[in-house]
């Protein structure tokens, strides 16, 4: 666990500089996927969120920064990504809440509450067939020992009556997470996220309701660039994520 404060930092721009964050220049560094997990979120003003795993607050804030009047709360396990989280909440002024703690054992301020929503981006590789990261820091948010199916588990746990969860995930994890999700949760819908045209999907974003009772649904994928393969020195997202990555819209997720 990554205890002292980070001294070697970034400021990066989100949502065309609607969103300044604090970032380590080493270790785990948020890039598009918390952003569209963000945007893929129905919350209204009024609502209660919960970020599991929320690092440096890439997610919450985004999606604070979309929807305003929410109360945003993180759980971060590593002391100095909380710490970059309440920095970056309080520079951008969005309110956001983050408690330090375990998942796996949830600390005593969270066991009691329920939200509206909970988001999360779990760690992408299971560490039983890949390679450890060789900064721990990010070895933890890539790679952490908690399994994914406690991940659903505990968001399951948190949330209301009819609340919503939302995990962005690699494909080749979806077996898992559709077996964890189909334990305590209903109305499950998968939206694919393709990088080109004609290829395969490489994430999907997974919407469940508390509650649900509609059957499960497999949407088209959305498509992330324009063309067969990238076209020079630029970037060539679709119309439709640039407009989520620069101006901040919400992700068209099917009805």
């Amino acid at each position: 666990m990554t205890s002292k404060p980070m001294d070697d930092l970034t400021r990066d721009r989100f949502l065309g500089g609607r969103l300044d964050l604090w970032q380590p220049r080493r270790g785990y560094r948020a890039g598009v996927d918390p952003v569209l997990l963000a945007a893929s979120v129905n919350a209204q003003a009024g609502q209660t969120v919960l970020d599991m795993g929320c690092g440096a607050g890439a997610a919450a804030l985004c999606l604070g920064r979309r929807v305003a009047g929410l109360s945003l709360t993180g759980l971060e396990l590593q002391p100095a990504y909380a710490a970059l989280a309440r920095r970056n909440a309080r520079d951008n002024a969005i309110p956001l809440e983050v408690i330090e703690g375990d998942l796996s054992d949830m600390p005593p301020a969270l066991r009691a509450r329920q939200f509206d929503h909970v988001i999360m981006n779990p760690p992408y590789f299971d560490r039983a067939t890949g390679t450890v990261a060789d900064d721990d820091a990010r070895e933890v948010a890539l790679g952490g020992p908690t399994p994914l199916a406690l991940w659903i588990q505990q968001a399951a746990r948190r949330l209301a009556p009819r609340g919503f969860l939302h995990v962005i995930q690699r494909a080749e994890r979806l077996p898992d997470l559709l077996t964890a999700a189909q334990a305590s949760l209903g109305s499950l819908r998968l939206l694919p996220l393709i990088p080109r045209p004609g290829r395969d999907s490489q994430l999907v974003i997974l919407r469940a309701r508390k509650g649900g009772r509609a059957a499960f649904r497999l949407h088209a994928g959305l498509v992330l660039h324009d063309g067969a393969t990238h076209d020079g020195d630029r970037e060539n997202y679709s119309e439709t994520i640039r407009s989520i990555l620069r101006e901040g819209t919400a992700l068209p997720f099917p009805r």
